[in-house]
């Protein structure tokens, strides 16, 4: 006869069960990364599979759209070329004056970085993370610690990769920080994710610096993982309290993270001195990187700069006549382009995480 009330397992073995599997899987955090990255590769044809809907329900769209709203949208879109193309004209007149003057001062033209458009195929159900999954991965050259962008500003970075897709995190995700600089005056601060769409943080302000509501953040190029120049946010509110050593300032991202669709992904440049992880191979690009062509005005203005730089060999040791240094004296070395790339190699890459 089986008795009515069966004693279990007790609460304490229970406790100090959970206690060992945690600590053993804290121990083995590390080594788990190959498993979730292959459980993630074999879920990939799932994530694609649920988006057919959704695809469907789009194309749907699309094909039914009667002929005034297609009118309206086509002439919306030759408003904003028309736009466009008078501030490339001017962005173009700027980027030729910035060679001009960056030749005669000897310093490195910036190379333009290759770019790829990605489509976000889910959303993260997990209200306390803010993330996105792409349509790219392992297999198109995607890394983990590669910069998202869109049409408005910066949306955040990938975490995760897997070989037929990407997991980005939101810049206003808490656990999410980003290195910026203020335009108007070139104040470097951080902005951190306070788990808003609509909202970021600047902490650690002092209250003497000089920040401004309105004042545009852009990146600062610092930590090897973001360009500099990208927009990410304007200041919204600025507060200053008797008794806090630090003023309280709040800024509003440009994306709209909350509707985003496409997104491009973006590779650093060769000059950036980023490492890309296990030396990934780079994809060609959807919108290819031109190279740097010299301006027809600057051969003539400063013939003895092109010969310097005629001249000297393009070798990975730094130039003799300035031991020690991490980069070469703009007035020892007139117009050493070269020479000011090859003493940045001598320090050890970043390391991307």
């Amino acid at each position: 006869m089986k008795p009515i009330f069966v004693r279990g397992i007790s609460n304490q073995f229970r406790l100090t069960l959970a206690i060992i599997l945690s600590v053993i899987l804290l121990a083995a955090n590390h080594r788990l990364e190959p498993a979730r990255e292959s459980l993630s590769s074999a879920l990939s044809p799932i994530q694609y599979l649920a988006s057919v809907p959704s695809a469907i329900l789009d194309w749907s769209s699309e094909s039914f759209a009667t002929r005034n709203m297609l009118a309206l949208q086509n002439k919306e879109l030759l408003r904003q070329q028309l736009l466009m193309s008078e501030r490339l004209q001017r962005f173009e007149h700027l980027r030729q004056e910035n060679e001009r003057l960056r030749a005669l001062l000897g310093s490195p033209a910036y190379q333009d970085s290759r770019k790829m458009v990605a489509e976000v195929m889910e959303v993260a159900s997990d209200p306390s993370h803010h993330y996105v999954v792409l349509n790219h991965g392992s297999r198109s050259g995607v890394f983990v610690g590669q910069p998202v962008v869109d049409a408005q500003g910066v949306v955040g970075q990938v975490v995760q990769v897997s070989e037929m897709t990407s997991r980005v995190l939101l810049l206003s995700d808490v656990s999410h920080g980003l290195p910026v600089r203020i335009t108007r005056n070139d104040v470097r601060l951080v902005a951190n994710g306070t788990g808003e769409l609509d909202e970021i943080e600047l902490r650690h302000v002092a209250k003497s610096t000089d920040i401004r509501v309105g004042d545009l953040l852009v990146t600062s190029g610092l930590g090897n993982r973001f360009p500099e120049g990208y927009p990410v946010a304007r200041v919204m509110e600025v507060l200053t309290e008797d008794g806090q050593s630090y003023a309280r300032v709040t800024a509003q991202p440009l994306a709209a993270l909350d509707r985003i669709r496409y997104l491009l992904l973006i590779w650093p440049s060769p000059d950036s001195g980023v490492t890309l992880p296990n030396q990934l191979p780079v994809p060609a690009a959807d919108h290819p990187a031109e190279a740097a062509k010299p301006d027809a005005g600057t051969g003539s203005a400063n013939p003895q700069g092109a010969a310097a730089n005629a001249s000297v060999p393009n070798t990975s040791a730094p130039n003799r006549t300035t031991p020690n240094t991490t980069a070469p004296n703009a007035a020892a070395t007139p117009s050493n382009a070269n020479g000011a790339s090859n003493a940045a190699t001598t320090q050890p890459p970043a390391e991307v995480h």
